[in-house]
């Protein structure tokens, strides 16, 4: 199936801080996937892999910004738990 693929790192300061962030959206790993496009996270130390295999060039893009999206707003709430923590 896979004819079009990318792999997204994100590399944080702390690997408890990655752990957060990878067990937040891997809970969409499964939810999301579908016939044309697949989703693999992994995590070493602090660096949160994400890598898409896409049938076509519009579901890589799809795929893309919904994890994107997904990464984004797993990094505000952890921003804003660690802002209550520290209040």
């Amino acid at each position: 199936m896979p004819s079009h693929d990318a792999t997204l790192e994100f590399d944080y300061e702390t690997p408890s801080r990655a752990r957060l962030v990878a067990e937040s959206v891997a809970r969409e790993i499964g939810e999301i996937d579908d016939e044309r496009s697949q989703t693999t996270i992994d995590r070493d130390g602090s660096v949160v892999r994400i890598e898409i295999d896409a049938a076509d060039v519009i579901a890589l893009r799809a795929a893309l910004n919904t994890w994107f999206t997904l990464v984004d707003v797993a990094e505000q709430a952890a921003d804003i738990g660690t802002a209550a923590l520290e209040s």
